[in-house]
C-alpha cells in the first residue's frame, strides 16, 4: 500500500517534469512564444522544485512523510487543472511554478516514506521499484505527451494528473503512520537559492541571437552579463549563509560527507546532460525531420522499457558489488549516446536518433537505482528526508540550467550538434565525480 502510493505520487511529479518536451513546438505555435519565454514553461516547474525540494524534505521529516506527501498530491492535482485551463503563456508558467512547489513536497517525501517503511534489508529492492517506476514515468511521459498532443491537444496532458493524485491520497490515508522530527527551516536560504538559480537560468536562456517574426529579440548583452553576475553573487551569498545560519538548508555534515557530495555531483552531470539533449531532440525531429509528436514519443519507448525492465536488476547488482562501477559505466554510456546523436544528423532516423536513444535508456537503467540507493545509504536514517531533498534538488538544478542552456543555444544553426556534445561532456563529468569519490 505504502509503496504503491509513493510510486503513484512520485510518478505524477516525474511525468510532468518531462511530459511537455514533445509539446513544446505546439505550445510555441499556440502562444506565439519565443525560445527564451518557452523555456520557462519547463523551467518554472524545475526552478520551484530545485529551490524548494530541500524544504520539502525537511517538512517531511518534521510533520511526517505521508502527511506532506498527501498535501503535495492535492496541490499538484489542483495546479494541473490550472495548467489545463491556461488562457495564455503567463498563466501556464504560473501554474507550472505551482506544480513545482507541489512536486518539491512529493519527490523527497515519497522516497523518505519508503526509507522509513522498509527495513534496510528490503529497502534497496523497494527503492529499485520506486526508481524504475519514476524513470518509466519520466521516460514514458514523452510517449504519452506526444500522443495526447497530436490526438487531443496539449491541454489533455494535464488532465491525467488529478485522478492519479486523488488515488494516491486515498492509499496514503490507509498507510501506517511514520515518524516525525522537530526541524526548523532555512527559508532565507531557499529564497537566496531560488533567486540565484532564476538569474543564472535567465542569463543562459538569453545566449542565442533573437529570431525574426514571432520571436522577440534577446535582452542586451549588458543586461545578460549583469544578471549572470548577480546570479553568481547570490549563489556566493547563499554559500556564506549556509555556513553561518543555525539551521542551514544544506547542513555542513552533509557537505562533509564525501560519498554524498560525489553522488550529488554525479547527479548534476547526468541530469544536466539529459536536460540539454532531450530539450533539443524534439525540435530536431519535428522541425528538421518533419516527424509527428507521436513519432517523437515513440522514439522514447525503448528508453522507457530499458529503465523499467532493468533498473531493479542493476540495483541488486549494486547492492552486491557496490555502486561505483554502475555510476561510471552508466554515465559514460550516456556520453557515448549523445556523441552518437551529434554525429547522426545526416543519418536515417533509425540510426541517427532511435539507436542512440536506446543506448541512453540502457545506460540510465544501469545507473538510476544504484544512484538513488547509494544516496540514501550514504546518510543516517534521521537525514533520509533531507538527503532525498538535496539529491532531488541537484537533479532539478541540473535540469533547470541544462534547459536554460539548451534554450539559449536553440537559435544557432549548429545548436543541435553542439548541444549534444555539451550533453556528452556533462554525462562524462558525472562518471568522473563517481570515480573520484566512491570507493565501492
Amino acid at each position: 500500500m505504502t509503496l504503491a502510493a509513493c510510486v503513484l505520487a512520485s510518478s505524477m511529479a516525474f511525468i510532468d517534469g518531462t511530459v511537455l518536451t514533445v509539446a513544446l513546438p505546439a505550445l510555441r505555435r499556440d502562444f506565439a512564444a519565443d525560445y527564451a519565454l518557452l523555456q520557462w514553461v519547463m523551467n518554472g516547474y524545475t526552478l520551484a522544485v530545485a529551490a524548494l525540494t530541500m524544504i520539502g524534505g525537511a517538512l517531511s521529516d518534521r510533520y511526517g512523510h505521508a502527511r506532506i506527501l498527501s498535501l503535495g498530491c492535492l496541490l499538484f492535482s489542483l495546479a494541473s487543472a490550472a495548467c489545463a485551463l491556461a488562457p495564455d503563456i503567463g498563466w501556464l508558467i504560473a501554474a507550472r511554478v505551482t506544480q513545482g512547489i507541489a512536486a518539491a513536497m512529493v519527490a523527497p517525501s515519497s522516497l523518505a516514506l519508503i526509507g522509513s517503511a522498509f527495513p534496510r534489508s528490503e529497502r534497496s529492492a523497494a527503492i529499485g521499484v520506486w526508481a524504475a517506476a519514476s524513470a518509466i514515468a519520466a521516460g514514458g511521459a514523452p510517449v504519452l505527451g506526444g500522443w495526447l498532443t497530436e490526438v487531443l491537444g496539449w491541454r489533455f496532458i494535464f488532465w491525467i494528473n488529478p485522478p492519479i493524485g486523488l488515488f494516491a491520497i486515498a492509499l496514503l490515508y490507509l498507510a501506517p503512520k511514520d515518524r516525525m522530527e522537530k526541524r526548523r527551516f532555512d527559508l532565507a536560504g531557499a529564497f537566496l537559492l531560488a533567486l540565484s538559480l532564476a538569474a543564472i537560468a535567465y542569463a543562459l536562456g538569453q545566449i542565442g541571437p533573437g529570431e525574426k517574426g514571432i520571436d522577440a529579440p534577446r535582452a542586451p548583452a549588458s543586461v545578460i552579463i549583469a544578471v549572470a553576475i548577480a546570479g553568481l553573487a547570490l549563489l556566493g551569498v547563499y554559500a556564506w549563509w549556509q555556513k553561518t545560519t543555525e539551521h542551514p538548508l544544506t547542513p555542513p555534515r552533509l557537505l562533509k560527507n564525501e560519498p554524498f557530495v560525489g553522488l550529488n555531483l554525479a547527479t548534476l552531470g547526468i541530469y544536466g546532460a539529459l536536460a540539454v539533449g532531450f530539450f533539443l531532440l524534439p525540435f530536431e525531429m519535428i522541425d528538421r525531420r518533419n516527424l509527428s509528436a507521436t513519432d517523437v514519443g515513440l522514439v522514447f519507448v525503448p528508453f522507457t522499457l530499458a529503465i523499467g525492465l532493468l533498473s531493479r536488476a542493476f540495483g541488486k547488482l549494486a547492492d552486491r558489488y557496490g555502486a561505483r562501477m554502475p555510476l561510471i559505466v552508466g554515465p559514460l554510456g550516456c556520453a557515448a549516446s549523445f556523441l552518437w546523436l551529434a554525429a547522426g544528423q545526416g543519418m536515417p532516423t533509425w540510426l541517427g536518433i532511435f539507436a542512440p536513444v536506446c543506448l541512453t535508456g540502457l545506460s540510465m537503467a544501469v545507473l538510476v537505482a544504484p544512484l538513488t540507493s547509494a544516496v540514501m545509504s550514504s546518510v543516517k536514517d534521521a537525514d533520509e528526508g533531507l538527503a532525498s531533498g538535496v539529491n532531488n534538488a541537484a537533479a532539478r538544478i541540473a535540469s533547470l540550467l541544462g534547459v536554460a542552456l539548451a534554450a539559449g543555444l536553440a537559435s544557432f544553426a549548429s545548436s543541435y550538434a553542439f548541444g549534444m556534445i555539451t550533453a556528452a561532456a556533462l554525462a562524462a563529468s558525472g562518471a568522473l565525480a563517481a570515480a573520484l569519490t566512491l570507493k565501492r
